[in-house]
């Protein structure tokens, strides 16, 4: 049996003054019935009371919901919209980049946002492509920049690489450093080994800017560093996050600005090209593997199947289950078939309008009794202050109008999360319809790359029995009404012709 998805309920108010609608219990009532009809296990609620949303990240409770996101105590946050996980768009892309990077689940009720979803992982989308947006702006004005500030002699940020320093914001050669660096593309076209020079140069006694030995990826860097032959680059890397090795950016992004040469441009390309070689040589291009159904295929004893070596089929290493891999692919494809068929959008759209509407039509009517019967209490209490209602008469009408007010305000945080959770289920389905529909329609012309991501969408996993294969589709249109009793899939079977 799967082990239950757990989640967390964060909850912000900005001010300690809430009417009821919007009173802190309300919320965290409305998102324990929605992780309920999703049969997840709620283990922990963050309260942030009397905090502003223009910036919540360096706040205690946050760091406490990352910790768990990070350890893996929690797997998804639910929360009642957007505007109260963070009001700062900055910080809500960084909140989002961190759940990706943890495969957690975002799940906004009044957007109908559940990134557990098809339709609701198409957040995550946007929101990287913001996200990318805004670093791409960044970048493009540091790269517009960085001519003109070498142009006019300032500092392009950072320390003088090794050999060079800076000089009243002027880069110039450092008389003590320069010797070492010539030294070490000399050695190194000689001995034609980066450990080799190296070893050389810690022998001789010399040791980097900050005095440590030199190593090899140390000789490598200065070697390739184009500045030492007068050709200094700006704006041609890039951080991928924290933690991770920068990158380079295209070749057309970069500033290219000379600079005092250390040695000759024939001494540099002449190592380099040694260099590039060696490189050629250590590189083993090997063929990669490519199958669509990697990771979604089980054995029905339970094991794992895999396409290992040079072989076609999907095989279990447990009892040896084997199916062809052009096999289940044809089978994929004619289930899809079969399930497009029997499914028609606009009509399965009808019937979840019909049962949003229906979900709508009963929170206005319970909220439009509980106005009701709120105001009658409010006329009550006026009579009992007026003295028009003696005290035997006020207590045999008030005490079961609160008790009905009681059970409304139970009522209408459950009747919010069924509505949340019908919004994002037609969303969900409409996306896995249309891509069940693309991946059978254009099969043969849609790219790898485009198959596998639309299988990732729809597929939840496929089971290989003796003779029979099961797939489960992950989509699952469920009623209203029936928190935690959902059908989580539509399964279809396939058996081999007699």
């Amino acid at each position: 049996m799967n082990e239950k998805k757990q989640v967390g309920i964060w909850i912000r108010v900005s001010t300690d003054m809430q009417v009821k609608d919007e009173s802190p219990e309300h919320h965290e009532k409305r998102a324990r019935y929605y992780a309920e009809s999703r049969d997840w296990e709620v283990v922990t609620v963050y309260r942030l009371d009397a905090i502003s949303g223009k910036t919540v990240i360096d706040q205690p409770e946050a760091k406490r919901m990352l910790a768990d996101v990070r350890s893996g105590r929690i797997s998804g946050l639910i929360f009642s919209k957007l505007a109260r996980l963070a009001r700062n768009t900055k910080e809500l892309l960084e909140f989002a980049d961190i759940f990706r990077e943890y495969s957690a689940d975002l799940i906004s009720l009044a957007e109908a946002i559940d990134t557990s979803t098809p339709a609701g992982r198409l957040f995550f989308t946007i929101i990287a492509a913001m996200a990318q947006w805004e670093r791409e702006e960044i970048s493009s004005r540091v790269a517009a920049s960085v001519p003109i500030r070498a142009q006019l002699g300032k500092s392009l940020g950072g320390a003088a690489p090794f050999g060079y320093r800076w000089d009243n914001k002027e880069l110039k050669i450092d008389e003590a450093e320069a010797p070492i660096r010539v030294l070490m593309f000399e050695t190194f076209r000689t001995v034609r080994r980066i450990q080799t020079t190296a070893n050389i140069l810690n022998e001789k006694g010399y040791c980097t800017r900050s005095g440590d030995k030199f190593s090899d990826n140390t000789v490598n860097r200065l070697l390739r560093d184009p500045m030492a032959k007068g050709e200094r680059r700006a704006n041609y890397t890039k951080s991928p996050g924290k933690g991770k090795q920068w990158q380079y950016k295209p070749a057309d992004e970069w500033v290219i600005i000379p600079c005092p040469a250390i040695v000759s441009v024939e001494l540099w390309e002449e190592c380099n090209a040694i260099l590039t070689e060696q490189e050629r040589k250590r590189t083993k291009t090997g063929r990669q593997a490519i199958h669509l159904l990697t990771g979604y295929l089980h054995c029905a004893c339970g094991g794992k199947m895999a396409i290992r070596h040079a072989h076609r089929n999907y095989i279990c290493p447990a009892c040896k289950n084997r199916i062809d891999a052009t096999t289940i692919d044809h089978i994929l494809h004619e289930q899809l078939k079969g399930r497009i068929a029997s499914l028609d959008p606009t009509q399965y759209r009808t019937e979840k309008d019909a049962e949003l509407a229906n979900a709508e039509r009963l929170y206005a009517v319970t909220t439009t009794e509980r106005e009701r019967l709120a105001k009658r209490r409010t006329n009550l209490v006026s009579m009992r202050a007026d003295g028009d209602i003696d005290k035997a008469a006020f207590h045999e009408e008030y005490k079961p109008l609160e008790a009905r007010l009681a059970q409304l305000d139970n009522e209408l945080p459950a009747l919010e999360a069924a509505m949340s959770y019908a919004r994002v289920q037609r969303q969900s389905a409409e996306t896995v319809l249309e891509d069940a529909k693309t991946l059978y329609e254009q099969w043969e012309e849609l790219p790898f790359e485009q198959k596998r991501g639309i299988v990732e969408t729809i597929v939840r996993q496929i089971v290989i029995g003796t003779d029979t294969v099961e797939i489960a589709f992950d989509y699952a249109p469920a009623p209203l009404g029936n928190p935690g009793n959902y059908l989580r899939n539509h399964m279809g079977s396939w058996k081999p012709p007699a």
